[in-house]
């Protein structure tokens, strides 16, 4: 009896292993064909041999049935910082281009130096530019190919859908291009010299829509950090944008003919405006930027060569501007047409800022600017809750509008601009400015026209 029970239960246990071992193994079979099936999916976009293949399942720990990542060393790229990876981006460019809601993905701990180049489309839609470690530019004029351009470094034309995005940091090295001695003040005794001064943009969109730029960082651009050319739906999230204060025409981000425009979350400390607004734009908000040393947030120049501008809806609110030749600035040239209008400056601090609000129709980058009658209307401009500190070599508020094109429907409120040394105040400066303060400003601003001026004849005014 007792050796039956003993059988039964050895037999059970028995029984107990062998079914656990088939589970396993069934498990296991099962996990096969399920990345089986994974790698044959990451297959579909692929293009033909002997494009490298996407890296799967996963990257970044977050699930990638629907994305193929394709590394840029996986094409060939050394990223040591001196070996030319221009080819070996390109390659990773066009195959994850064609590739559906691809990840072309620049990896953390490697530095790679990449030639002028235009990455072009279009491309598959929800493509990522995934830039973790550093792309670096040429190191100066003397090492740009003769062929080149040189006036654009990486160009991104007619995408759609794309975001560039990442912890990781484009370098323009431009510290050589700015010592060219046609620049500002590198020549002997200060004055510039002839010879070839054109300049790199360091990345630059063109024709494109639906972009999302973030969490990158970027410095040094020999001109321009990002420009946006004829584009639509921009949203620009956590850049970090960096050059020294004396760096020339290193302005962060620039915008041209573009629309739809959301620029958030970010810090830009270069030599020129933090943001610039060319002609063509409209519907652009800025939010909750830290900028400077700049030359602050500007719409202009406009208006150049006797050029039509229209710029509308425009609002700049919940930012900082600090050790800046300008803080908010409107910039037009002598002889333009169409108009600025509708533009809201709302809640923004400023320290130590030389001009703070400032409306320019007379701009001007030489002595030698004729006078013209025509100009580039400006109206319906708000600044709302600007305080802080003003560098007292410049009045606070600067009004220098156009003899024949006043500026009309200006707005202040709760303005409130001390200087930030000692305790003598400048007077706000006004010519041919119409609007009204809403509440007593400081310093007082008493220059302002009261009503608005005159109807200006059709031909004096291109309306947008």
């Amino acid at each position: 009896m007792e050796f039956s029970r003993a059988f039964v239960v050895v037999a059970s246990i028995f029984l107990c292993f062998l079914l656990v071992f088939f589970c396993s193994r069934f498990q296991d079979h099962a996990y096969h064909e399920e990345h089986e099936h994974l790698h044959t999916f990451s297959r579909i976009s692929l293009p033909p041999s002997p494009a490298p293949e996407a890296a799967s399942p996963s990257y970044n720990g977050y699930s990638s049935i629907y994305t193929a990542v394709f590394n840029v060393r996986s094409f060939g790229a050394v990223g040591d910082g001196v070996t030319d990876d221009t080819q070996a981006f390109k390659m990773a460019w066009d195959t994850a281009c064609q590739a559906e809601s691809a990840t072309l993905l620049v990896p953390h701990g490697h530095s790679f130096m990449i030639q002028s180049t235009i990455f072009t489309g279009p491309c598959k839609t929800g493509l990522i530019f995934q830039i973790e470690g550093t792309i670096m530019a040429p190191d100066g004029p003397s090492s740009w190919p003769q062929g080149n351009s040189r006036r654009q470094w990486l160009v991104f034309y007619r995408i759609n859908e794309m975001s560039m995005q990442g912890g990781g940091v484009i370098d323009g090295r431009g510290e050589k291009w700015w010592d060219l001695p046609c620049k500002p003040h590198k020549g002997i005794n200060g004055k510039t010299l002839p010879g070839p001064c054109d300049s790199p943009v360091a990345i630059r969109f063109f024709t494109s829509s639906n972009l999302t730029v973030q969490g990158l960082k970027i410095k040094n651009s020999p001109q321009f950090h990002f420009r946006f050319d004829n584009c639509q739906n921009v949203h620009i999230d956590l850049l970090n944008i960096k050059a020294p204060a004396e760096s020339p025409n290193t302005d962060g981000i620039h915008i041209e003919n573009t629309n739809g425009v959301k620029i958030y979350n970010s810090i830009v400390s270069n030599g020129d405006d933090c943001v610039s607004i060319g002609a063509g734009c409209h519907n652009v908000d800025i939010r909750n930027i830290t900028c400077g040393p700049s030359h602050g947030i500007s719409i202009g120049s406009l208006g150049i060569r006797n050029s039509r501008a229209c710029v509308s809806n425009i609002t700049v609110t919940d930012s900082i501007i600090k050790h800046s030749a300008n803080g908010v600035r409107i910039k037009t040239w002598q002889g333009g047409s169409g108009s600025v209008s509708k533009v809201t400056f709302n809640n923004i601090h400023m320290d130590t800022v030389r001009n703070p609000i400032i409306i320019d129709q007379y701009y001007c980058l030489t002595k030698g600017c004729v006078n013209q009658t025509s100009a580039v209307l400006i109206s319906h401009i708000s600044y709302t809750n600007i305080k802080g500190t003003y560098d007292v070599r410049s009045s606070p508020m600067h009004f220098a509008c156009s003899d024949s094109v006043p500026c009309t429907n200006l707005t202040l409120s709760e303005v409130e601009l001390l200087p930030s040394k000692g305790q003598i105040m400048m007077n706000p400066f006004c010519w041919n400015a119409y609007g009204a303060s809403q509440t007593l400003t400081i310093p007082p601003l008493f220059c302002l026209l009261e009503g608005t001026s005159q109807p200006l004849p059709q031909r004096e005014v291109d309306k947008c």
